[in-house]
């Protein structure tokens, strides 16, 4: 990522963090499912929109979350 790039990410941060932070409280765990449910409803299996990649990290974010945090069904 170039100097640039990286100030243009710094600039427009604030408004983008709440969306794509690590979720440390169920409140925010949720946060982030309502906004996958959204992003899949959006993007659905087209790997090419310009939405797929924010669709995956936080399928990750959400993941880790829950391997952290939710019990197993025995």
């Amino acid at each position: 990522m170039s100097t640039a790039q990286l100030n243009k990410a710094f600039a427009v941060w604030p408004q983008v963090e709440p969306a794509l932070r690590v979720p440390h409280n169920d409140r925010e765990y949720r946060q982030l499912v309502k906004q996958l449910d959204r992003l899949v409803d959006e993007v659905g299996e087209n790997e090419d929109h310009p939405l797929a990649s924010l669709m995956e990290i936080l399928g990750v974010l959400i993941e880790k979350y829950e391997d952290e945090n939710v019990a197993e069904l025995a």
